[in-house]
């Protein structure tokens, strides 16, 4: 049997085989515009297409659903809205590494058919189907108010340079990247290569993903409903400031992806980003470059959501205490590299790394271990001083004060020479987002043995647009060479964060 629909404007009759919308667009008609993000979870909306202009996420339509109907990707939107959401994205900043946009546009795309004077309340619902962890939202929005106008002159060149130093790895900046085509590794395999994904220890081949993962027995992960743990105890001490922290995940979009032809190298994993630190040791790529040679063709190397979750290195837990003068004690969870991370911001600080059952840590994290010390350290001496300001600098050597302004976060950088400030402020509102989002919600739920429980993208605890404060950003000029501003920006905000939460001791201060 055959599901005959509408795929871009062109008829299409593709197998009855009781494959999802995702499958078939991206591994049948080759639309990569079309990105998996948490399949079959339905919760990142990476994969959103309209289906008879009505968005849905395509990883959880059987495509049994759209026969006889009209499916409408990026790549069959009228070529002159899609140039305009893509210029629109662009001039914002709304777009850096690229992954979540395509949908997020497509979102975009039929709300504005139907409600094309949405207002802000109104597009921060639509975006409540939607994930990104790069930009924090606020860019997103502004790219809506910005569809039509004309893009002003700009030097994308300078803006990657910038990107890089933030992102930690190259990066496109431009229309093409806002589109979803900065490179992403799956993105490039072709379409008769074979696919392996994770069975237990083992990787399992098949001629399609669908068939890979019916032979690993895949079975979809949940949300649990235990309660977030502290795993790491207090040290012993009389402390003007305490603070504990959980497991959290990095929450990168595109999960862990290579693919290799015999006797060739592996595409990249970190395709258009470097997902904070958490894909640089990443295995899929060696993997990959020994399956094609093993099957003597192309092999395609993907990881779930639940596969980067359990094996993926997460922000490693402490248990701190501090007083106003700079003295104390952290307790970490061991990880290589943490004490002298630690060290690089705080030397009065004595460091205990503790041996503590759950999984991978990595210092590579965004800010794993000094994130905390200074945190710790700027808290107390605020509350001594009676003051709502944090300045904190980090060891990129990028500085920056935050502060709440009412329910507004204020946040003043010095990066060196911004080169360009579009994508500067971009990442200094994701990395506020990220700092207020880790302190407010953020955690996962591993047991005793080290387990973790919580393998859905929407268990993570990232907050969504409609509840992320608005965030203003002063980049100071500045002739001195480019550093990295954002990390000092995720340092400076989870630091008022916690001191507008009373410095509750343990987070999140909402669980």
């Amino acid at each position: 049997m055959t599901i005959e629909f509408e795929c871009d404007g062109t008829q299409v009759v593709v197998p009855d085989q009781g494959h999802t919308l995702l499958e078939v667009l991206r591994d049948e008609l080759g639309v990569r515009s079309v990105k998996d993000g948490c399949s079959p979870q339905g919760q990142c909306g990476c994969c959103t297409v309209l289906v008879d202009g009505q968005a849905r996420v395509a990883c959880v339509t059987p495509v049994r659903r759209v026969r006889g109907r009209s499916v409408t990707t990026l790549a069959g939107l009228d070529a002159d809205e899609r140039n305009k959401w893509a210029e629109a994205f662009t001039a914002c900043g709304a777009s850096q590494c690229g992954f979540c946009t395509p949908g997020i546009i497509m979102r975009f795309a039929g709300l504005r058919a139907k409600e094309p004077d949405a207002d802000t309340e109104r597009v921060e619902r639509a975006l409540a189907a939607h994930l990104c962890r790069c930009t924090g939202w606020q860019t997103i929005v502004e790219a809506w108010d910005a569809f039509g106008a004309a893009p002003a002159d700009r030097d994308l060149e300078a803006a990657a340079r910038r990107a890089e130093i933030e992102g930690g790895v190259a990066q496109q900046v431009g229309p093409e990247a806002t589109l979803g085509e900065g490179g992403f590794a799956d993105d490039g395999s072709p379409l008769d290569a074979k696919v392996a994904v994770r069975a237990g220890d083992d990787w399992v081949v098949g001629d399609s993903l669908a068939a890979a993962r019916e032979a690993a027995g895949k079975v979809q992960g949940r949300r649990t409903t235990a309660e977030l743990n502290h795993p790491i105890g207090l040290p012993d001490g009389d402390w003007d400031l305490t603070l504990q922290t959980t497991w959290v995940e990095p929450g990168y979009l595109e999960t862990d992806a290579s693919w290799a032809a015999p006797e060739q190298p592996a595409a990249s994993s970190l395709g258009n980003g470097g997902a904070f630190g958490a894909k640089l040791d990443s295995p899929v790529g060696e993997v990959a470059v020994q399956l094609a040679t093993q099957h003597a063709q192309p092999v395609r190397v993907l990881m779930s959501r639940e596969d980067t979750v359990r094996l993926g290195p997460k922000r490693p837990p402490v248990a701190g205490g501090v007083n106003a003068d700079g003295t104390g004690t952290i307790r970490v969870a061991a990880t290589p590299g943490v004490v002298e991370a630690i060290g690089s911001v705080a030397p009065n600080l004595t460091v205990e790394e503790v041996a503590i059952p759950g999984p991978n840590t990595s210092v590579d994290i965004r800010g794993a271990g000094w994130v905390e010390a200074a945190v710790l350290l700027a808290v107390a001496r605020a509350k001594a001083e009676g003051s709502g300001t944090i300045s904190i600098s980090a060891p990129s050597g990028g500085t920056a004060t935050a502060a709440f302004d009412g329910d507004s976060i204020r946040v003043t950088v010095d990066a060196g020479d911004p080169i360009d400030p579009i994508i500067l402020r971009s990442y200094c509102i994701g990395a506020a987002h990220m700092g207020y989002s880790w302190v407010t919600s953020e955690g996962l739920v591993v047991d005793d043995e080290g387990h973790i429980h919580d393998l859905t993208v929407r268990s993570f605890g990232i907050v969504r647009a409609s509840d992320m404060p608005p965030v203003t950003v002063e980049i100071a000029e500045s002739s001195e060479p480019s550093v990295n501003g954002s990390d000092a920006v995720f340092a400076a905000v989870a630091a008022v964060t916690w001191l507008r939460a009373d410095c509750l001791p343990t987070w999140p201060v909402a669980q």
